[in-house]
């Protein structure tokens, strides 16, 4: 009998009850099973283990307070594939279902650990943050660094004043993303798979291109490029240095799908401009490939997936996700910091779930709502704008010295790579303003996009 909806998550749940077919999930890990006796262990269910949620269940594992006790997939072949490689390799659920099903976790009692983005709207984190609330849940989502001991120390740095006033942040993302072909035939299903859970609450409609799985991120469908792909791990970063804990004000998004014509939709090079009254945070993507190092002139070095915060007397920088260094104005290295694993988000989560407290997290959902929801909001201005010439500057902050550096780097890429303008052009978003406390538009069109139309049988629980 096949499985739909709710009830995929409900037997999830359920699951968590029994053991793990035909797998001893302890003996996998036995080094990790000397932690806290079987009345207090986590009983864990992992949904979704095609690639990231493959991590989640070796975390799990290694874990010495929690039990994996569950594995579901709408795709069976992930599932083998796990099985296969004992709980030893690590794609993750799709936002654009992990938001209705971390409610409809919530609702049947069951605490959450949601990848980043948590999810495929502005509006859907929110309603996450209040479901959480209501119910008493603990809900965190997946951003790991948070929990790296070197990151941490470095955002301690960065915020002890030390730096000066930090007022502009950097979320970089130089990451190549190679173009997913052009093809006129519906992607093959793998054999088994339960495409209507796969879909969820998006049309049930076999998308044209060339494989299903991890390509859904390149159409807005489905996915949100890379601003909401590997992005949030830096907009959360920059967003937690400057110590902002509501959405901007101000947000304008300029790029497009450069370069590629394929059955991709959304931008694969994107620079966003997300403006506080008192503060500026500053995404920059770059899919196509670096050909000339990119370090802004910082004795950091050459950057790729990263983060710069920048104060009056001097900067810090963070290269990866555990690890970061600071240093004047005149290169003298101020502070450097290093260490952390994958597992501490895991046991932070754990202590929450004990605690009862979810202020104990290190990105409750709230937190995790508000880093994806500025991905979101670069998508909607930029999914409203207009082609534009190159080399025309963005119409927000353009005159900031950080924006200026950044537009002038962003431009001189797209001019390395040979951009045909005319065959792919360039989006100038809208500006879009918004109100912090209502989390809405003064733009009715864009509010339109901070919510979805759901299909019949994932509709999004509202409290």
């Amino acid at each position: 009998m096949p499985l739909h909806r709710r009830d995929f998550v409900s037997s999830a749940l359920s699951l968590a009850a029994t053991s793990l077919a035909g797998i001893d999930a302890r003996a996998a890990a036995p080094e990790a099973r000397s932690g806290a006796g079987p009345n207090n262990r986590l009983r864990v269910a992992v949904i979704g283990v095609n690639g990231q949620g493959q991590k989640h269940a070796q975390e799990w594992l290694a874990n010495p307070d929690s039990d994996l006790v569950a594995v579901c997939d709408c795709d069976p072949n992930a599932f083998v594939r796990l099985c296969e490689k004992h709980f030893q390799d690590g794609r993750r659920v799709p936002e654009f279902t992990t938001d209705v099903m971390a409610v409809w976790a919530m609702q049947a009692g069951k605490d959450v650990y949601v990848e980043k983005p948590c999810s495929y709207t502005v509006e859907e984190g929110r309603v996450m943050t209040q479901w959480a609330r209501k119910l008493g849940r603990i809900c965190q989502m997946g951003v790991q660094s948070r929990s790296m001991t070197g990151m941490r120390e470095t955002i301690d740095f960065v915020k002890s004043g030390k730096l000066g006033p930090v007022k502009v942040a950097h979320a970089l993302c130089y990451k190549r993303r190679k173009s997913i072909g052009l093809v006129d035939t519906p992607a093959p299903i793998p054999p088994g798979m339960n495409f209507d859970l796969w879909a969820g609450p998006a049309p049930a409609v076999v998308p044209t291109r060339e494989k299903l799985h991890y390509d859904w991120h390149w159409n807005h469908v489905t996915g949100n490029g890379d601003l909401g792909n590997q992005n949030p791990h830096e907009l959360d970063k920059a967003r937690w240095g400057l110590g902002k804990h509501d959405l901007p004000r101000r947000v304008m998004s300029l790029g497009g799908r450069l370069g590629y014509v394929d059955n991709g939709d959304v931008a694969n090079s994107q620079l966003t401009i997300f403006q506080w009254d008192d503060a500026l945070l500053i995404s920059d993507v770059r899919g196509l490939e670096i050909k000339t190092p990119v370090t802004f002139g910082l004795a950091a070095g050459p950057l790729r997936v990263a983060n710069i915060w920048w104060g009056t007397e001097g900067y810090a920088v963070a290269p990866n996700y555990t690890s970061g260094v600071a240093f004047d104005y005149d290169g003298k290295q101020l502070g450097a910091w290093s260490g952390g694993t994958y597992q501490a988000h895991f046991a932070n989560f754990v202590a929450a779930v004990k605690s009862r407290r979810h202020q104990d997290l290190h990105l409750d959902i709230e937190d995790g709502h508000l880093s994806s929801a500025l991905a979101h909001l670069g998508n909607v201005s930029w999914a409203l704008g207009k082609p534009v010439e190159p080399g025309t500057p963005p119409t927000l902050a353009a005159d900031e010295k950080h924006v200026r550096q950044t537009f002038e780097s962003f431009t001189a890429h797209l001019r390395e790579n040979e951009i045909d303008f005319q065959t792919t052009p360039l989006r100038m978003g809208r500006t879009l303003t918004i109100d912090p406390q209502t989390e809405r538009s003064t733009d009715p069109e864009a509010n339109r996009l901070f919510t979805r139309e759901y299909r019949t049988g994932y509709e999004l629980p509202r409290v």
